[in-house]
């Protein structure tokens, strides 16, 4: 029998699936149910989330930062290719198996929900509660490229607004309309589309450049081409654990009518919206999030 690991509060690395993976521990000493903080991108990292919201949650509760294979301070697999929403779930439950972690509370945001989402689906028995936050469904990506790009002609000036409307008008399909989009538009509109308060959009890309971490794509580009038989929304009637899914009510990245689909379709679920937030509540709400969170864990 594999001796029990203790949680210890730093930085720690462990090969998983053969991949040598990061995580960081805060608050130890609190003892209570993991939170499981799962990044977004796909192919982000949790460098902000860390330096932001990260300190008020590790007031009430032991937090573990994890960061996905290809994903900041984590290696990359082998191949560029070799990344699917299966392996990732794998490599989450192979961590809670190294940290002898019977119960957690995944908090995902951003394509991390999703991901939380998905694990729940596959690991009932490791699920005490679920905290997503405009979770994605790239499962259903033709609805999020709409989503983006209605996200875009409203956030964007005169000029950018036009040559969107000249990809939108073009003879090809959603999702290839999405891309291009994203290829010509300036990061001032890019923040728009994520935050309501360009303050905390500084902020987030000051972090970014901070961090010396890049999202290399390879993991978008992957999951992208993999085909799935059916969609999460489709599923999500499987997960019977309390989910707590948050959601900005200017979130033009995810999109509230989406989250809000996404509860109805989850048994125990409470569904909030952040009136003063973007795609980040996190950032631009961030002691009503974390007072949301404790309230939630502990009913």
């Amino acid at each position: 029998m594999r001796k029990k690991l203790k949680l210890l509060n730093g930085e720690y690395n462990v090969v998983i699936n053969d991949i040598r993976h990061w995580y960081k521990v805060g608050s130890a000493e609190k003892k209570t149910t993991p939170i499981v903080i799962i990044h977004g991108g796909p192919g982000g990292y949790n460098y902000v989330f860390e330096r932001t919201i990260g300190p008020y949650l590790e007031q009430f509760s032991t937090i573990i930062y994890y960061e996905q294979r290809g994903c900041g301070r984590s290696d990359a697999p082998a191949s560029e290719t070799d990344y699917s929403i299966e392996g990732l779930v794998s490599d989450l439950k192979e961590l809670c198996s190294y940290l002898n972690l019977q119960k957690i509370i995944p908090l995902g945001y951003s394509f991390g929900g999703e991901l939380a989402l998905e694990f729940a689906i596959a690991y009932p028995e490791n699920i005490d509660k679920i905290i997503t936050q405009g979770p994605s469904m790239f499962s259903d990506n033709k609805r999020m490229s709409n989503t983006q790009v209605n996200g875009f002609l409203r956030v964007s000036d005169r000029l950018e607004k036009k040559k969107i409307n000249a990809i939108v008008n073009s003879k090809i399909d959603i999702e290839e309309q999405c891309s291009r989009i994203w290829a010509i538009v300036s990061t001032e509109t890019v923040d728009k589309l994520l935050f309501k308060n360009q303050k905390f959009a500084k902020i987030n890309r000051t972090m970014w450049t901070e961090s010396g971490l890049v999202n290399t794509g390879h993991m978008m580009k992957a999951l992208l081409k993999s085909n799935r038989e059916n969609t999460l929304i489709e599923r999500l009637n499987q997960i019977m654990s309390p989910t707590l899914i948050i959601t900005g009510r200017y979130d033009y990245n995810v999109g509230i009518e989406l989250n809000k689909e996404m509860a109805e379709n989850i048994k125990k679920s409470t569904f909030v919206v952040f009136e003063n937030s973007g795609h980040f509540p996190d950032i631009e709400e961030s002691q009503k999030y974390a007072d949301l969170i404790r309230r939630f864990i502990k009913t």
